[in-house]
């Protein structure tokens, strides 16, 4: 068997065991560790650093355990023309794929107000939740698609199909017609442009990897502020089949830009699919720790998206400030999502993801549950919005951080197709619960408080099966 040595780590991450054995990927950030291996006299020569990104993906444990060491932190650009334009593009393929996933509470208050009005609010709310469930779930798709083939064509066909299926929705007036084209056609391009774009954005950074995605996750939150204003008007002007035409026109433009500007840095890893490796990624219990806690957290995420206007109309809130709850949470959420980046970078990003999601449960347990005035409702979205914002920007950071970077397509994907069920599902529960209690939301919202509180403990977990109890940056 070969030897290898081990250089220093990267002063940001903790190391548990050798890198690339059998079922324990490598740190990304630890990515400084570096291998050199004694081979036959009948082999080629070392490979130089070029080749080793370039390394095939071992197909079984032994060629695992032999296997090179990834890039090291000296290769990751870190800034430069080239990664900031990836950065530029990426935030604005989020302002058009997450974005809308932000405005879901508009879709679910007009569909039940006007086109589906005939049906109960958790029957609605299947449409929303299904969407996000599917621009998460087929990550674990998309994410194979990454890494064998890289970004380019992911990006142009996942414009096609989104545009298409939002042209498809304004046309549609039966649930079933809303339902394919919202919830399975334009979410399957919407999934393709933001798993695509946010794969390409880890390959560029390292050291400033949760703050690189901070901001270009707050394209996103700039997509919530400016989408609802921007549809509540144009719906009483033009009616709602223009104004998602409008949007999409938008969204388009936007796109062909992301299509310009997003790449990778490494080149494709093609590999054939094998089952094995994807249920590998199970076998690491920090990988599972912390997908399992995103899943938790997503399970009561998307509910005060999804039902603060509706709670707020229960509530007495005037109707000219209900349309601009949504707006002030996501402005909010701008420097939620790009201020614990940039924390995380220094301080952890476990550390700084506990935090935000300690603070997310205590605003909805302790705000949202006992307010009912409009001043109240107003500061709970604010509060929250930042507090929810970091995860959205820091979840995939902590994929990364845990995983081996030539992998990152495929151990992001699985992460969010596990956190997509709680997306799929949280919703639905929550209209079932209002249902169930004649339209009080107080078990909403206790729900929804308790499952992202039990989110926060599988994280505690996840770092101290890193770093135990120290206080250390991880």
């Amino acid at each position: 068997m070969a030897r290898s040595t081990s250089g220093s780590l990267s002063s940001d991450t903790v190391h548990e065991k050798p890198p690339y054995v059998a079922n324990e990927n490598v740190e990304s950030d630890a990515a400084g560790t570096t291998t050199t291996t004694r081979a036959p006299d009948s082999e080629k020569p070392a490979r130089n650093h070029s080749d080793v990104e370039r390394a095939e993906s071992p197909s079984t444990p032994e060629q695992q355990v032999a296997a090179p060491a990834g890039p090291s932190p000296s290769d990751f650009p870190d800034g430069g023309r080239e990664a900031w334009m990836v950065l530029f593009g990426g935030w604005c393929a989020l302002f058009c794929t997450f974005g809308l996933i932000n405005c879901v509470g508009v879709f679910q208050a007009y569909y039940v107000s006007h086109t589906l009005s005939g049906y109960n609010p958790s029957t609605v709310s299947w449409i929303t939740s299904t969407q996000v469930f599917m621009m998460n779930f087929l990550g674990i798709l998309v994410g194979r698609l990454y890494d064998n083939f890289g970004p380019k064509w992911i990006l142009r066909v996942g414009t096609v199909v989104y545009v298409f299926g939002l042209m498809m929705v304004s046309l549609a007036a039966e649930y079933y017609q809303i339902f394919l084209a919202q919830s399975i056609v334009a979410s399957m391009g919407s999934s393709a442009i933001f798993h695509a774009s946010m794969s390409s954005l880890v390959t560029w950074f390292l050291k400033n990897r949760a703050a690189a995605f901070g901001i270009m996750a707050s394209g996103s939150s700039m997509a919530g502020v400016v989408l609802p204003i921007m549809m509540d008007r144009l719906i009483k002007q033009i009616g709602f089949p223009w104004t998602i035409r409008a949007v999409a026109f938008l969204f388009l433009g936007l796109l062909i830009i992301a299509n310009l500007t997003i790449k990778a840095r490494l080149p494709p890893n093609p590999r054939p699919f094998v089952i094995k490796e994807y249920l590998d990624t199970f076998k690491d219990v920090k990988m599972v720790l912390t997908i399992v806690g995103s899943f938790f957290f997503m399970w009561g995420m998307f509910l005060p998206f999804n039902y603060i206007l509706l709670q707020a109309q229960a509530a007495g809130m005037s109707q000219t400030l209900v349309p601009y709850l949504l707006p002030i949470l996501n402005a909010i959420s701008i420097f939620g999502r790009v201020l614990p980046g940039l924390a995380a970078d220094r301080l952890g990003r476990f550390n700084v993801m506990i935090v935000i999601a300690i603070a997310s449960a205590v605003f909805v347990l302790a705000i949202w549950i006992p307010v009912k005035s409009t001043a109240g409702i107003i500061a709970f979205a604010a509060l929250f919005g930042f507090s929810s914002g970091g995860f959205v920007s820091l979840a995939p950071t902590l994929i990364a951080q845990v995983s081996d970077i030539r992998y990152i397509g495929s151990r992001v994907g699985t992460g969010f197709a596990v956190m997509a069920f709680g997306a799929l599902t949280g919703s639905p529960i929550g209209g079932a619960i209002v249902s169930h209690e004649h339209g009080s939301y107080t078990g909403l919202q206790i729900f929804c408080g308790v499952v992202m509180a039990v989110g926060v403990c599988f994280f505690v977990a996840a770092r101290y099966s890193q770093a135990g109890f120290k206080l250390t940056k991880v």
